[in-house]
């Protein structure tokens, strides 16, 4: 069998899956360049974000050698939570939830904002936007694999 048919025969779900890992790894290796490098402090809802995210960065390879698409249901649970806390943690952010909801009273302020990136991305958006990449990801693999 020629090199171009097993490319032709590898399913596009495949690739979706792939690059859902190749961002899932760049985002647990940027957060540990975070907090072990510059040494930025790690509030709780950063933890629970990192909860979500570091196991994809182990489970999405079990599932592409060889593929197996059932995984993307068990990703697709993970980046929802790791999504949602991230979503709570801008709105946070933004002052948009009242004091009395702030998971992070003691120890690390949640709201408090050390790093921005081009003025506007700081680290909650970021990791909102990598976990909304990381679901139309999953989704869209879930469609090529029941087409």
């Amino acid at each position: 069998m020629s090199k171009q048919n097993t490319l032709d025969q590898t399913p596009r779900g495949w690739y979706l899956l792939f690059a859902v890992w190749v961002i899932a790894t760049a985002g647990t290796l940027i957060s540990l360049f975070f907090s072990e490098v510059v040494q930025l402090p790690v509030c709780v809802l950063c933890w629970y974000q990192r909860i979500a995210m570091y196991p994809l960065v182990l489970m999405l390879p079990l599932a592409l050698f060889p593929f197996e698409p059932k995984v993307i249901r068990y990703a697709g649970v993970l980046t929802a939570f790791g999504w949602l806390t991230a979503l709570f943690h801008v709105l946070l952010v933004a002052g948009l939830v009242p004091e009395g909801a702030q998971p992070c009273v003691a120890g690390i302020p949640c709201s408090e904002i050390k790093f921005t990136l081009f003025g506007f991305l700081n680290i909650p958006v970021m990791s909102l936007l990598t976990f909304s990449l990381i679901g139309i990801l999953l989704y869209y693999s879930k469609t090529q694999e029941s087409s």
